[in-house]
């Protein structure tokens, strides 16, 4: 198949979808496909030949790539583009996905996860993988998320959505619970998150997502084993412990850094067989409410009691070999390659059914 692997863009996770994108590209290339990878805000500028050809390219575009330990800067990677447009779509990005099988989205965060490319290749006609536009707009969407949750009696901590300025934030000093967690609707990798204990790291949490957007989630903090539930195709793979490094969060760094700054995942998690039946079937259950495809992880935190508190799902979690949802899958002995090979099968006929 002719596949175009989508990755980059400007979205504050841009360097986690790099590494995603390039991995599975060079996966689907090990099995014999024409797999391309093309970042969505460069485009195909620093491409020369016929774009017809640029399937046959001996690396597919790709590079060795790795996630650092901040986020990138944003505003440089705008600057560096030759191509000067106000488009959020590089040079012949939409060309080029025409011309493909179908289009692996290796996206996160802004304008991947939240429907708008997913709209824009429905409307050529472009088969892609995961979920559709309206699916993916809910589930980026912290606070619809939320919604959809209780609506469909999935357990998620007590919570609120704000909008606020600084000039809000010595009022909602007096009024928001703690602990908590405060997070930008539309963020993700951990970016624009904060979990304060005190008033003082309250106030400095607010101010700091500010920085990433005005309107919030604020959630009760739930004390417990954090778990991840990836879901492919119609079922559960195997739930996974998240246990960050001692007196830390799971953050940008505890996420993509190795050894002793790095979250330790344990697959399967340690949990009981009955702990593992009800976070597998709150996952599955938050997976067809929200109308999603093909793939997604729920996140949870398994408390005291065995009850599983749902904080978010997401749509196209990371892919990199090392990534959860391939730790899981290799459990059931299927490998990178297969699976990323199987997520492109599982799409396109989801596609196919739908048209």
């Amino acid at each position: 198949m002719k596949i175009v692997v989508l990755g980059g863009g400007i979205s504050t996770e841009r360097q986690v979808s790099l590494v995603t994108a390039t991995s599975v590209c060079k996966a689907l290339r090990s099995l014999g496909h024409k797999a391309i990878f093309v970042d969505m805000f460069m485009g195909m500028e620093n491409y020369d030949g016929a774009l017809e050809a640029a399937f046959d390219v001996p690396d597919g575009f790709c590079s060795e790539l790795s996630v650092g330990r901040q986020a990138p800067d944003i505003e440089a990677v705008k600057a560096s583009r030759k191509f000067h447009s106000p488009s959020r779509l590089g040079k012949n990005v939409l060309e080029i996905c025409t011309m493909a099988d179908c289009v692996f989205l290796g996206l996160h965060g802004a304008d991947g996860e939240d429907g708008k490319i997913q709209a824009a290749l429905d409307l050529l006609g472009v088969p892609y993988t995961g979920s559709d536009p309206l699916s993916s707009a809910m589930a980026m969407d912290k606070a619809v998320a939320k919604r959809v949750m209780d609506s469909f009696g999935i357990r998620t901590a007590p919570w609120q959505e704000i909008s606020y300025t600084a000039a809000d934030i010595p009022r909602l000093l007096d009024t928001l619970p703690l602990p908590c967690a405060v997070k930008v609707v539309n963020g993700g990798s951990s970016i624009g998150v904060e979990l304060p204990n005190t008033r003082a790291e309250l106030e400095a949490a607010l101010r700091s997502v500010l920085k990433y957007g005005n309107r919030v989630v604020v959630e009760e903090k739930i004390s417990g084993i954090e778990v991840t539930v990836p879901v492919l195709g119609d079922r559960c793979l195997s739930p996974i412990e998240i246990v960050p490094p001692e007196g830390t969060s799971f953050d940008y760094v505890a996420k993509y850094q190795s050894g002793s700054e790095g979250a330790s995942e344990i697959c399967p998690a340690r949990i009981s067989e009955k702990d593992r039946q009800t976070v597998s079937e709150a996952a599955l259950k938050f997976h067809r409410a929200l109308g999603l495809s093909v793939y997604s992880r729920s996140d949870f935190i398994l408390d005291r009691e065995g009850r599983a508190w749902c904080l978010e799902v997401n749509t196209l979690p990371g892919m990199t070999p090392n990534s959860l949802i391939p730790k899981a899958a290799r459990l059931e002995g299927l490998d990178y390659a297969h699976l990323c090979e199987k997520i492109v099968e599982l799409s396109v006929a989801a596609r196919s059914a739908r048209q």
